[in-house]
């Protein structure tokens, strides 16, 4: 027999007796009152489990490593389990022992049952009081873990059982660990990049069996302290639903098992659709639960909002999660379609699933026809008494505006990108006539994409021209002088100041061309048709007539395009590489337009006085 062979045989062996001098010695000095030599020699145990432990991950092939890994935890769980082992013994190890078991959860199933048994000695042991700080300070460690979504799987198990083997103070204790527990969830889940499905499965069937077992705390109690349980349980749900939904496959089944596990739960919490898109304020439930320490806990709930906007995605995409969470859909949407300011009010809480980008394109266009269903045919038209109220739902309109952007400019299906830029329309439409063209307008200046900014000046041309039209075709009652005020909000000065914006960006210089040409375009396309609109009617609502303004946009805007227009032409027009030939095909329509402006201006000039 080689010596390799020799040494092959004898390390399993060799490891059991390490151990077991290691703890047989442990158990002397605790036993006799020596904390400092007990301390480092546990200190040295849990150095030699982490050896093997990193020797196992590190070679997932290497069955002698394997061997030795499972030898020690198989020694350990049975010295823990002793009924003659010293209780002060068990609460010396416990405190290192958690973290450094859980290490070896990442190895394989096996590994990560035996972990779960020896967390579920100490716990047995220790108490379920004990073992929550414990446990809480073992997740608190995985941040440390190159395997983190395997390491956290042990103490979320045992802390399941803690939260039900609790006897008081049943809410203060959970109250401590929910955020623990969110926070190590969310690192997993999005921070994570060698976390695979599997694994991430195992870490969320444990959170939802956390969920499970918080609802079960929930039956012992009544009064204040259930409903603060229940509030905290709603919390804790919809943070779990959001990362889960973030980060498994849409397509697995295990990820809509848990879903609808998790929803189920989160009915018994007083959740319901229309009040998780209508008034449901994190901010108000956590004040709730957490009191004056809300703000400390707020990062662990970043992802609520994001929750709450799930639950009703998931019911459209799944029945069985609707029919489990007791809602009619059809009604709700009806009910949404019919109020403004609860339409308002969802599509500030849906825009939290078309802006974030971890969520699967499935449930960006689950949100994007339920969306299309309550904003379709709802156009204000009337001016709102209060404009406080509209002013309080403006920042949420805004930002929803924003991810539908986003949605139009990345998402991988036309046809998505087109349902998509319907709802933009429905949704501007939704908006009072006094406030959209403020709406566009800050849409262009947080707008860094030349196409997108060319789509919307061709809705600011679009409104424009309804309503001339509707001011050609609908006769109002005259006032007292004989004059009629037909609503033309977006015939203002603002208009050229957006047209500036673009042909005369706020950085200096002229615009950059070919990169922004669609913008260039689309503003000129405006800017001759508000010139020749304003013309036509007799009218100078913008003021483009003026000669003033004429002056500025003829020296200011038209002229340095030209010359910068006349330029590039010349330069790529003998060149026959892809490129030049390419820009002077952009450029051909947006050069013939600019001239027509020229002329345009020039003609106005002529006829204005000087």
């Amino acid at each position: 027999m080689s010596q390799e062979t020799k040494t092959m045989s004898f390390q399993p062996s060799q490891t059991h007796n390490t151990i077991q001098n290691i703890l047989q010695s442990c158990s002397k000095l605790v036993e006799a009152g020596d904390i400092h030599e007990s301390d480092s020699t546990i200190s040295e145990l849990v150095k030699f489990l982490d050896s093997l432990s990193d020797a196992a991950l590190s070679d997932p092939n290497n069955e002698p490593a394997q061997n030795d890994a499972f030898d020690a935890l198989t020694e350990i769980h049975w010295y823990i389990c002793s009924p003659s082992l010293a209780q002060e013994v068990v609460d010396a190890l416990s405190f290192e022992l958690p973290k450094a078991v859980s290490k070896f959860a990442g190895i394989s199933n096996r590994f990560m049952d035996m972990a779960i048994s020896i967390i579920d000695q100490f716990l047995e042991k220790c108490g379920p009081r004990d073992m929550l700080s414990i446990l809480c300070n073992t997740l608190g460690y995985s941040s440390n873990m190159t395997k983190a979504a395997s390491y956290i799987v042990p103490p979320l198990s045992g802390l399941s059982k803690v939260f039900t083997s609790i006897s008081r103070r049943h809410f203060e204790q959970v109250q401590v660990a929910v955020p623990i527990i969110l926070n190590v969830l969310k690192a997993v889940a999005l921070d994570s990049d060698d976390a695979d499905d599997a694994e991430l499965e195992g870490v969320f069937n444990r959170a939802v069996g956390i969920a499970k077992s918080i609802y079960e705390v929930c039956n012992k109690l009544d009064g204040v302290s259930n409903e603060k349980l229940r509030a905290l349980l709603g919390l804790y749900v919809l943070q779990c639903l959001a990362l889960l939904s973030a980060s498994i496959s849409y397509k697995d089944s295990t990820c809509h098992l848990l879903v609808l596990e998790l929803l189920q739960i989160s009915s018994y919490c007083g959740l319901t659709y229309l009040g998780l898109l209508t008034t449901f304020d994190v901010e108000t439930v956590a004040g709730f639960v957490f009191g004056e320490d809300k703000d400390v806990h707020m990062s662990c709930l970043s992802h609520v909002k994001h929750g709450a906007a799930l639950s009703v995605v998931w019911g459209l995409v799944s029945k069985e999660v609707a029919h489990a969470s007791k809602e009619n859909l059809e009604a709700i949407k009806d009910e949404l379609h019919n109020n403004r300011t609860k339409r308002w009010e969802a599509i500030g809480t849906l825009k939290h699933v078309l802006s974030f980008v971890n969520f699967p394109w499935e449930l960006k266009k689950h949100t994007i026809n339920f969306l299309l269903c309550i904003t379709d045919g709802c156009i204000s038209r009337e001016c709102l008494d209060e404009h406080s109220e509209w002013s309080s739902y403006m920042p949420n309109i805004f930002s929803a505006l924003q991810a539908i952007k986003m949605i139009i400019m990345y998402a991988p299906e036309p046809e998505l990108r087109k349902k998509s830029f319907a709802l933009l329309k429905a949704v501007l439409a939704d908006i009072p006539d006094t406030q959209r063209l403020d709406i566009l307008k800050a849409l262009i200046t947080n707008t860094d994409s030349s196409p997108m900014i060319a789509i919307f000046f061709d809705l600011v041309r679009r409104e424009m021209h309804m309503e001339v039209c509707s001011s050609t075709s609908v006769k109002e009652a005259p006032d007292s002088n004989n004059e009629t005020h037909p609503n033309m909000s977006f015939w203002t000065p603002s208009v050229l100041e957006l047209v500036e914006s673009v042909l005369r960006p706020p950085r200096g210089g002229p615009p950059s061309l070919p990169d922004e040409s669609d913008a260039v375009l689309s503003a000129l396309n405006l800017y001759r048709f508000v010139l020749m609109t304003e013309s036509t009617g007799k009218t100078n609502r913008t003021g483009v007539l003026s000669r003033s303004n004429l002056l500025k946009a003829y020296n200011e805007w038209l002229l340095p395009l030209r010359t910068l227009v006349s330029g590039i032409m010349t330069e790529n027009k003998n060149d026959y590489d892809q490129l030049a030939v390419d820009t002077v095909c952009t450029l051909n329509p947006l050069e013939l337009v600019l001239y027509r402006c020229i002329e345009l201006v020039e003609e106005k000039l002529k006829q204005s006085p000087t």
